[in-house]
């Protein structure tokens, strides 16, 4: 069921076939159905403030034949990639991130990171299970909070506290149409959504942390 593609400075997660996917990506926000999801690595260079993002991003797609994805910008270096997999009960959940705190805050607070590198988070979560677009919304609750638990675990210190994600995170969790409308933390694909999301993040926080431990304690 699908695989990922790894051609620095892209990552390709294929779906396995036509899916939902609900997200806030760069590229097809929203509710869409898409059978891949693209990370981008940038640098900073690779985006000058005059820069119109949406349609470089677009130019960017259209050459490597990926208009059709759901598709992430990362700063992260996208050999870094962690992954996870999780099958509870039959219903497996394959997560997939790319870890990047320069840029981390505080739930309710927000730090000036004027003329700093900006990291973020983006992680894509395929599930076995399908899903009523109202149990595809909860699956999207149960990643962001696996999302937060995973960082605020990793300990990134900020003035105001630890760390509970970045400014610009970004999650998508594709998942086939299905009449499962449910997907909370009393259910088995709660439970796997959790697990691969949680550990995904977790490592990947890890990894940053242990190479960034100046930036780790700001």
């Amino acid at each position: 069921m699908g695989g990922i593609t790894l051609e620095r400075p892209w990552i390709e997660f294929d779906l396995g076939g036509e899916m939902q996917v609900l997200s806030w990506a760069v590229n097809r926000p929203g509710l869409v159905t898409a059978s891949r999801i693209l990370w981008r690595e940038v640098r900073n260079s690779d985006l000058p403030p005059d820069l119109d993002v949406g349609a470089w991003f677009a130019r960017e797609l259209a050459a490597r034949g990926g208009a059709d994805a759901v598709a992430f910008l990362t700063s992260r270096d996208v050999r870094r990639y962690c992954e996870a997999e999780a099958t509870v009960e039959g219903i497996s959940a394959h997560a997939v991130a790319t870890v990047g705190l320069s840029n981390a805050e505080r739930i309710g607070s927000r730090m000036d990171y004027a003329g700093r590198s900006w990291g973020t988070i983006n992680v894509a979560l395929r599930l076995s299970q399908g899903l009523t677009c109202g149990g595809l919304t909860e699956a999207m609750s149960i990643a962001v909070q696996a999302r937060t638990a995973a960082v605020m675990e990793a300990g990134i210190t900020l003035p105001a506290g630890a760390a509970t994600g970045t400014g610009t995170d970004c999650v998508a969790v594709a998942a086939p149409a299905g009449p499962n409308a449910y997907a909370g933390l009393h259910t088995a694909t709660g439970e796997a959504i959790g697990r691969a999301v949680y550990q995904a993040v977790h490592i990947g926080a890890l990894e940053w942390k242990s190479t960034n431990r100046r930036a780790a304690h700001a």
